[in-house]
């Protein structure tokens, strides 16, 4: 059997397809070539339009059928992985009534601030494990307040990847760890909050039936199949958040092990099986894949928005027609340090590790007669290292002690300067590995679907293809740059 994963980022749509048995990745495309647009009508806000996923998801779905030729009758289940924490709203007739909010909009944070204080900041941590901060759920009591004549309209509330489950199946449905990553759920309890609900004046019904995540949650109806050049009746398996399914992905399941990527967000993702919340909700706390209503297992949750996006405004701005690889050569020829240029990255939103606050990307210690477009380009990967061990700071209090980081072979971990700086400046070793988002959506199909009698079964093929451990003489002058660079944070 082949399993298709697609993976739907902020940025762009990937699909996969692999060998069932060998795990193999036998087709693989992106749309588009250039990053899809976020719209932000405001300061602060970030909105994408539906359509343009849907557009984008056709055309990697086809674009893969079409190098598998006949072959692709062999697809026997979809998995789906998708950008967190956005909000979806559709009436009677499943029709989009907004532009969908995504993740890193900002404009409900007071929201969740109000729900803290009213709610209680015991119940919140014992309950939710969370602040009700900037997600799903506070994002849709702005919606009640400021748009309330469209509020009245939804029928049904979805995360980014329910939707793309919807346009392949035509069945509503999300996950249990779905309705944890909007703060709708109860972890003490094992089921949506009421207190919840019934603070911000929800009706349940607004919100989706939910399942695990491996199950499966519809079948790929006929128009569809015949667009994209698949068989008709393929069940749709699996789905997750991008950085649950990226621990997935790496054979993350377990407690103790340690998940990172390094997109348009940076995230490390650890599991656990204890239940235990950062007081300042800086870091968050999640149902993982393979939590079931019998098994506990939960995922804690570092997000840094402004990291690969930051990469891509200086490719923008600064290396007009150079590549990412172009960048990263010119940033190894700068010593570690950047000789004393620093770069805060937070500019993509308010920033949950820094209690929500956003404060913007910095630049400090420019000197006009060292620095050059080089250092910029080392300067902001090194930041972005920097902000992954303040990160890690919080994480360690809430039991999270990671050795191993492991990453896919994708993104910003390419990166020589990316992976030294991280490992140096956190003292982990990382192990890359040759899978991304799309493929482990297709693990996940794999699994939900039964093709793999056992979790370990999905992962032949998973091998690893490069690691990096701290180097003692860059990590003393890593040390001395991040300390400035908290001076810097601190002033922020």
């Amino acid at each position: 059997m082949l399993l298709l994963g697609i993976d739907l980022g902020s940025s762009s749509v990937k699909a996969s397809v692999i060998d069932g048995n060998s795990g193999k990745c036998l087709a693989t495309a992106t749309s588009p070539a250039e990053e899809m647009k976020i719209i932000a009508l405001k300061p602060g806000w970030a909105e994408q339009k539906a359509d343009i996923w849907w557009s984008n998801l056709k055309s990697s779905i086809t674009d893969c059928a079409h190098k598998l030729g006949n072959t692709s009758s062999k697809i026997g289940a979809i998995g789906i992985s998708y950008q967190m924490h956005g909000l979806v709203a559709v009436d009677n007739n499943n029709k989009i009534l907004r532009n969908p909010i995504i993740w890193c909009d900002s404009r409900a944070v007071d929201y969740g601030k109000e729900a803290l204080a009213a709610l209680g900041n015991e119940y919140c941590l014992s309950h939710l494990l969370n602040s009700p901060g900037n997600f799903t759920a506070s994002k849709l009591a702005w919606v009640k307040e400021n748009e309330p004549e469209l509020f009245s309209k939804i029928n049904k509330i979805m995360l980014p990847g329910d939707y793309i489950a919807l346009k392949l199946t035509g069945e509503i449905r999300t996950s249990y760890t779905g309705l944890s990553e909007g703060i709708f759920w109860d972890f003490s309890r094992n089921r949506v909050s009421n207190e919840l609900l019934d603070y911000y004046g929800f009706p349940s019904s607004l919100l989706p039936e939910a399942g695990d995540s491996f199950s499966i949650g519809g079948y790929l109806l006929k128009s569809v199949a015949d667009e994209l050049g698949l068989p008709e009746g393929i069940p749709v398996s699996y789905r997750a958040g991008d950085q649950p399914n990226n621990a997935l992905s790496l054979n993350v399941l377990n407690p103790g092990e340690v998940a990172a990527t390094a997109g348009t967000s940076g995230v490390i993702y650890g599991v656990t099986s204890v239940k235990k919340a950062d007081p300042q909700s800086r870091v968050n706390t999640f149902l993982h894949v393979n939590h079931t209503l019998s098994k506990n297992s939960l995922g804690v949750l570092l997000c840094i928005n402004g990291t690969g996006i930051l990469n891509s405004w200086l490719k923008r701005n600064m290396a007009e027609g150079m590549s990412y690889d172009d960048m990263n050569k010119m940033a190894i020829k700068v010593p570690a340090g950047s000789e004393g240029l620093s770069i805060l990255p937070f500019g993509n939103g308010s920033e949950r590790m820094l209690g929500n606050s956003d404060n913007g990307a910095q630049f400090a210690g420019l000197n006009f007669n060292i620095h050059s477009k080089a250092h910029f380009f080392r300067a902001a990967q090194e930041g972005i290292a920097f902000s992954f061990r303040y990160g890690l700071e919080i994480m360690r209090e809430t039991g999270i002690e990671p050795e191993l980081l492991k990453a896919g072979e994708a993104n910003m971990f390419l990166s020589r300067v990316f992976r030294e700086a991280v490992s140096c400046i956190t003292g982990t070793v990382i192990k890359l590995y040759n899978t991304d988002g799309s493929i482990g959506a297709a693990r996940g199909a794999g699994i939900g679907c039964g093709f793999y009698k056992s979790e370990n079964e999905a992962f032949n093929g998973l091998v690893a293809v490069g690691t990096t451990e701290p180097d003692k003489l860059k990590t003393v002058i890593y040390e001395e740059a991040y300390l400035k660079w908290k001076d810097l944070l601190a002033g922020a």
